[in-house]
């Protein structure tokens, strides 16, 4: 898989690209990560790539003619075989979730594009194939929201995760119903006065089969309800 990263700062990303998985992925090659500085993009003596907003109001605006240059260049650079899916990472994007992730997870190439300041010209927009949100909430920049985008979609390639029936059974995957996943356990036995339920000590496969499903919807139920809503309208 290609990224191309589009930010005002890449050096935000180099810790992240050479720890846990993400890095296991880059250097076994599964995943190959550009960095696209939008400063030398910028204009004038300073290299700006934001301006005032036409109309007034507050803060900046990031330009189309710069950031739609980054992009560009990323995508050159990226010189992959199909033309790489545009991401804009914006809080007036579509709410990631594990569904999205696991789209991207198949598409070969991505440009992820991160705004800052008051966000993007709304021009960017028609350069560009998606808008993805972490969530409603505003971030600083779109940088952390890349990075939850990179890592969500990159444990799902194969050969990434060490054993990769572990991405199968767990929340929000087709294997659990599109619900919560069970409560885990492990050792000791007891701890505190919490002991491990009987039945996943017992051994018997069937038992626990019912159990983790019965105590998924439990939870999803209590904490989560619009997942059983949103399974019911499937």
């Amino acid at each position: 898989m290609q990224i191309a990263i589009v930010t005002l700062f890449p050096e935000l990303f180099e810790p992240f690209l050479r720890t846990s998985f993400v890095g296991r992925a880059v250097e076994r090659g599964v995943l190959s990560v550009l960095l696209e500085d939008l400063r030398p993009h910028g204009l004038g003596n300073h290299l700006s790539i934001d301006d005032t907003p036409y109309g007034g109001g507050s803060g900046m605006v990031m330009r189309p003619d710069c950031v739609v240059a980054a992009m560009d260049a990323a995508e050159l650079k990226l010189g992959a075989a199909a033309r790489p899916r545009r991401v804009l990472l914006t809080p007036q994007g579509k709410r990631f979730d594990q569904t999205l992730a696991r789209k991207l997870s198949e598409v070969p190439a991505l440009v992820l594009v991160c705004g800052r300041y008051e966000g993007f010209d709304e021009r960017v927009r028609y350069f560009a194939d998606d808008e993805v949100s972490l969530g409603d909430f505003v971030l600083t920049g779109g940088e952390v929201a890349a990075m939850s985008v990179i890592e969500s979609t990159v444990r799902l390639l194969p050969n990434v995760l060490g054993n990769h029936d572990s991405v199968r059974e767990e929340s929000f995957s087709p294997e659990c119903g599109g619900m919560l996943e069970y409560p885990q356990f492990t050792r000791p036995a007891s701890y505190r006065g919490y002991d491990v339920p009987d039945v996943l000590r017992a051994g018997d496969h069937e038992k626990i089969a019912a159990f983790r499903r019965k105590q998924a919807l439990a939870r999803s139920r209590a904490r989560r309800p619009d997942l059983l809503r949103r399974r019911g309208s499937q």
